[in-house]
Order: C-alpha cells, then structure tokens, then sequence
C-alpha cells in the first residue's frame, strides 16, 4: 500500500487537482522542450535528469524534485503536468528538473536510505545534499536563460530530498519545500512510532522498493505476492515479526537493518532529518506542508517545522491541511472518508500558499504574497486560520482525567482508593484491529475513521466527557498520562482522541461538500482525531529499553502528534485506551524480550490496569486554544 501511495505521489506532479484542460498537453509541447542528460557528481557518479525547459524569451528560475520512485517516463515522452496545478510553475516559466536520486533508476551509484548528513565533508565525500548543490551548480551553468535561482520541493520521500537539499548551501537555492517529509522513521514516520514497528507500511513497501537494484533501469521491483485479500489475517498467520523477515529471505538489506537496531541507537539518531537543520542557510526559504490525517508523515511535517524554527535562522512556514498523505497534490482536500470539511482545500492551498511562495523567492513576485507564519486547518469547524508561531502562544494546556465509571472531565478525580482502575486483557492471539471491514492494503481513511467498531470491545477502555455547551479548540501537541499496571513485563499503549457526534447528526450537502460514504450513518460518529502508539518499554528512554515489574504502577507518559481540531457544541471528547493496533502495529508480545527475534511462543496475554484515583490520576493534556 505505502509503496504504491508513494510512486502515485511522486510521480509527481502529476495526479493532483486539475487546473487545465487536457488540451494543454499542446500548450505543454508548443513551448516546452524536454532533454535528459546525465549529471556528474564530485566522486564521478552520474546522476539521470529530465530538464523540461521553456522555449519562451526571458530569464527563468529552475525548480528540482529529486526522487527514488523514477522520473519516468523516460525518453521524449513528456510527464502529463497539464493535469496537476503544477502546470501552473509551466505557464509561468519555470525550468523544471526532476533526478533520479544516487542509486535509484536511471542514475549510477550505491542508493543508501535515508543517507545521514555529513556537516564535515570532504574532497570526493558526499551525501544527498551534496548531490543537490552538484547538481544546482552544473543546472546554473547549462541551463539556457536560467535567472540564478532555484527552488526544490518533493511530497514523502523525496520531502527528505528537499530537506537534505535545503541544507546543501549553493548560493543560488532560495527556496524548499519539504512536503509530508519522511523525518525520522524512529520516533514517528513510516516505519516507526515511538518504537513501534508499523509493520504493515513497512513490508508492503520494503518488499518491493528494497530489493537491489544492480545497475541502471527504468523498471521498478515487483512486490510481494500475497496469498489473501485480507490484511489482518495474513500478518496475524505470519506470526512473529521474525517470521516475516524470514518471507524476504535476506533480499532487503535495510530490512534488515531495521530488525537490528531495535532502540533509538546512532544509527538512527544520524537518520533524523532534523538533527542538522541548523546548516540551513538563513537565505533559503523554507515552507513545510502536511496533512492532518496524513498516515505516513504526519510527524514529520510538524516536527520538522520545529526543528527549523528552533535552530535555524530562515524564513520558515507551515501548513498543515485536512489532507492524507500527499493529498494536496492528488485530490480535492474536501472530504476524506466519511468526513468531510467544506471545500475544495487542495485548490486554495496551491493558489494562495505554494505557487505565491515559489513566484515570490524565485521570480520576485510580490502579488498574492501573504504567508503567514503558520497555516492550519482546523476539522471541525472546517476553517483555516493563521498564527504567528505555532502552536499558538495563546494556548492552554488542560488536563482531562479520566475517571472510574468510564467518565472524562477537567475535574481531577476525589476517589482516594489507590486500586481505582479500569481493566482489560490483551490477548496477541486476537489483536484489536486498526480499522473496520477487511482490507488488503492499508487504508488512508482510518486516521479520521468511525471508532464505534473498537468502542464495542472488551479490550478497548472507553471513557467519554458529557455533551458540550461549547466549542472547544485544540492546537498544539497532545499528551497521554497513563498510571497502569502490567501482569507481564511489556506492553503497548494506544491512545485515542476522538469526536463523538451527535446521534441526530447530519451533513448538509450545501455547506459541507459531499463525502464517500453518501449513505453511511453519521449520527453518533466516532471520528478519530488522532491516535498513537507507545511502546512500553520505552517510556523512560528511547536508547535503554525498561521492562514493567509486573504489578507495580507504573507511568506511562507520551506526546501525541498535533492536532488542529473543534469540538463543536453537542459534541463529546471521547478517549479509547488499548494495547493493539493491528496490523498497522506489529503484536507486542508482551513480555521484554527481542520483538524483532522472538517466536510465536513468546507472545502471551496481559491483564492491563489504568488507574483513576487521586493518587493515580490517568489524563490526558489537552492544547486548549482560548
């Protein structure tokens, strides 16, 4: 699933909205020419390029995707930019360049994922950002007409392209845009959450895009073929995770690779994208965009956006959009699933934030130049809204308890019993599934999903706040507090936040677009908000694992991914607690143990407590806006 996403979003520019009629492909040859030519870097290696450059008189501003999922097609067949708003960077000139990256395709050379930065380069040394400023450099001086500036942006992985090449320093880059950016593929992207092996995204796509790729072609992988239709029960028939590695047989190295650095090592600490962003010149633009329900790289968009701000000093912007991954680029932004949010956001966007960026630092264009600092979309109330920093200064953090009887309040609990708990029992031999029906791929829509499905189990802890007389905002970052206890030594966290609607909700075409789901009953839906999962073992160190002594209350405290989001009156927050999220979660086996070695025989059943007294309060911390 994530592969094929991922090759639909970069092919790039080019299943989004539709500014044009197909009748521009004549527009497009008429005055664009297209050559492709190979780029040397520093150490020799020849990197493959489609420069599309306009036959039109003046001076223009070149802009770079550079991507492993092939620029194709290759020859002088033109890519079908008429059918995404990236048309617009052809109607107004723009030399676009697209490159297979260093190993991938076309190009030569070892491709190395997610390749570290070398703030120390030397001679022949190189890294991805010294592939972009070889490149930019030799695009300067052999590109006709070109004005002297150069702007790079990618959605995904090649938002870790854009990233890398912001940090390259030719004095000619005036602007990136990392988009969805793959960031850190520990702590939150992909591969990754808080240690958590999201085992279904990363074998659908490692088991295609990792094989070896010997020498130079224009043909990807073949994936892997798979016996059943039905996700949940192929992973769950695979057994352990050492059992899935086993159905590569060895032919993906960083699979591998994944399987043995368990903990937040070196090795992964080299491969977050936002440990060098301070080498960003103060002269480069930044803009980072992502989707509020974006599957893959939520955390890496608003993370990364961090990160710069803390310790770059450049003109740095965010966006954050009612989008799945990559959805402003290949969809109307107006509903996603069941829910739906108003109008066509993907459209705005483009218009009013990412073609006005690009003019302004790359053509001097001051007309429709009014980015704001911050961005954002709040689902909800169906509303973008603009901050000076983000999140926003005049938030407040609140605690939300969650009491004994399944209630939610800002009230902190009165119960003085130390042994005031929910209980539930974890059972890998029947996980909780991440979303309803049954499904092959894995779904874009359950990050805004009805949860009704997992609020029905006895292995889901449900607590729920009274209907609201108020709209309530949120923007910012939240917190799950957990007190528990563990029969067993390990164990997963998944903490929900969620809208409940109004059991006689209805949308109204006329005002809030139409969704999916036409029919599907909305009254009473459960919509998630955001989810996430911690990993037990790391809840003090993300380097040094900790098993539970079982039985011992225990802290389990951890920071969900932002949210953008309104409560409206007659709503209810809702909070769901589980230890299962499967198979967009590898099983834990609940005991300390190698997850990535073990055997189906060390997974067993966990008696899980969360505690609600006084002494004990579980809550969650939520970003009020005021």
């Amino acid at each position: 699933m994530k592969r094929l996403l991922l090759l639909l979003i970069v092919l790039l520019p080019f299943c989004g909205f539709a500014q044009t009629p197909a009748l521009d492909s004549t527009w497009m040859a008429t005055h664009y020419t297209k050559r492709e030519v190979y780029i040397t870097m520093r150490d020799g290696i020849r990197l493959f390029t489609a420069i599309y450059e306009p036959k039109m008189m003046g001076r223009h501003p070149i802009l770079i995707n550079r991507t492993p999922y092939s620029i194709g097609p290759y020859g002088e067949a033109f890519k079908g930019f008429w059918n995404s708003h990236y048309f617009a960077y052809f109607r107004e000139g723009y030399i676009i360049v697209l490159q297979d990256v260093r190993g991938r395709y076309m190009s030569e050379g070892q491709f190395v994922d997610v390749r570290p930065f070398n703030p120390d380069k030397k001679g022949k040394e190189i890294d991805e950002a010294s592939d972009t400023y070889d490149s930019i450099d030799w695009l300067i001086h052999n590109t006709k007409n070109n004005n002297g500036r150069v702007g790079i942006w990618g959605i995904s992985y090649p938002g870790f392209y854009a990233t890398e090449g912001a940090l390259c320093g030719h004095p000619a880059l005036k602007a990136a845009s990392p988009q969805a950016p793959v960031t850190d593929w520990f702590m939150g992207d992909d591969f990754h959450h808080n240690g958590a092996f999201m085992m279904m995204d990363a074998f659908s796509f490692y088991s295609g895009f990792g094989k070896p790729r010997p020498f130079p072609t224009t043909k990807g992988s073949t994936g892997f073929q798979y016996y059943t239709k039905d996700n949940y029960k192929f992973y769950l028939n695979v057994g352990s995770i050492h059992d899935l590695a086993a159905l590569l047989k060895d032919s993906v190295q960083f699979f591998n690779d994944l399987y043995d650095h368990p903990n937040y090592d070196e090795w992964w600490q080299v491969r977050n994208a936002r440990k060098e962003v301070a080498h960003i010149p103060n002269k480069v633009a930044t803009l980072v965009v992502g989707g509020l329900f974006d599957a893959e790289d939520c955390y890496g968009a608003w993370n990364l956006y961090k990160a710069i701000e803390q310790k770059a000093d450049n003109n740095n912007k965010l966006v954050m959009g009612p989008w799945s991954h990559g959805g402003w680029a290949r969809s109307g932004g107006d509903y996603l699933g069941n829910v739906r949010f108003g109008q066509k956001n993907s459209e705005w966007y483009q218009k009013n934030v990412e073609i006005p960026f690009f003019n302004h630092y790359l053509l001097g264009k001051d007309d429709n130049y009014n980015i704001k600092e911050a961005t954002i979309f709040f689902s909800g109330a169906n509303k973008w809204r603009t901050f000076d920093q983000w999140p926003p200064q005049q938030r407040e953090n609140k605690e939300m308890y969650l009491h004994a009887g399944g209630s939610l309040s800002f009230t902190p609990p009165s119960v003085s019993d130390p042994n005031t708990f929910a209980k539930y029992t974890s059972d890998p031999a029947k996980p909780v599934p991440y979303a309803d029906g049954v499904h092959f791929g894995r779904t874009r829509e359950y990050m805004d999903d009805d949860e009704r499905f997992a609020s029905r189990r006895t292995d889901v802890l449900v607590y729920q706040t009274d209907t609201f007389h108020t709209d309530i905002t949120l923007a910012g970052p939240v917190i799950a507090d957990l007190y528990a206890t563990l029969s067993t030594t390990d164990a997963d966290f998944v903490v929900k936040l969620i809208d409940v609607f109004p059991d006689d909700f209805k949308y109204n075409d006329s005002l809030d677009g139409k969704g999916s789901g036409k029919d599907y009953p909305m009254g009473g839906y459960q919509m998630l908000v955001r989810g996430e999962v911690m990993r037990g073992r790391y809840r003090n160190s993300f380097e040094r694992p900790e098993a539970f002594i079982p039985w011992h209350i225990t802290e389990v405290k951890y920071k969900l991914p932002d949210v953008a989001h309104v409560f409206k009156k007659g709503h209810r927050i809702m909070v769901q607690i589980q230890s299962s999220w499967f198979p967009l979660v590898d099983r834990n086996p609940q005991q300390f143990v190698d997850i990535y070695h073990c055997t189906a025989k060390d997974f067993v059943p966990c008696d899980i407590r969360i505690y609600s007294s006084s002494m004990h309060a579980s809550k969650i911390i939520l970003p009020v806006l005021e």
